[in-house]
């Protein structure tokens, strides 16, 4: 179940980070990457062996991102997302969002969901961004209304038991 006020605090945030995002031409992270600055996002790249993406420099870890990081979209393999989210805790970021887009399991894994939950982080589980940008496109309409539909997406803060 995917809360409504997690996914709306995350994207009233300016300054994301995107984790799991290069230069590779089948990288569904360079799409969000993309859609997020062209709405108006800042956005940092993350990638341990990227130097840069679309030209902007990318980082090989959230430690070494400068300044503030409002948010982190985790667009890795489920098996490394824990990890990603252990680095979100060190940082002080409060938001995080694990992304999952339609017949995989993305980000999304228990252990990344307990730590989220253990530090009392916003956490947006198993959804893919673009659902829930402005003007998303037809397919991600689609996808938001057929989440909708299951119950699959709740509009209070409660998040589900593990």
């Amino acid at each position: 179940m995917v809360s409504m006020q997690a996914v709306n605090e995350f994207l009233a945030q300016r300054h994301v980070a995107v984790v799991g995002v290069s230069d590779a031409k089948e990288s569904f992270a360079k799409t969000v990457y993309r859609e997020l600055r062209t709405h108006g996002y800042d956005v940092v790249p993350v990638h341990p062996s990227a130097t840069s993406v679309d030209g902007d420099r990318c980082f090989p870890d959230l430690a070494s991102v400068p300044g503030e990081i409002d948010g982190v979209i985790v667009m890795v393999n489920r098996d490394v997302s824990a990890s990603i989210v252990r680095d979100c805790v060190a940082r002080g970021i409060q938001r995080v969002w694990l992304f999952k887009g339609v017949g995989s399991p993305g980000a999304v894994s228990d252990e990344a969901v307990e730590i989220a939950r253990e530090h009392g982080l916003s956490l947006v589980e198993g959804a893919c961004p673009l659902m829930f940008l402005e003007s998303p496109g037809l397919v991600h309409r689609v996808h938001r209304f057929v989440r909708r539909h299951k119950g699959a997406l709740t509009d209070d803060a409660r998040q589900p038991a593990a």
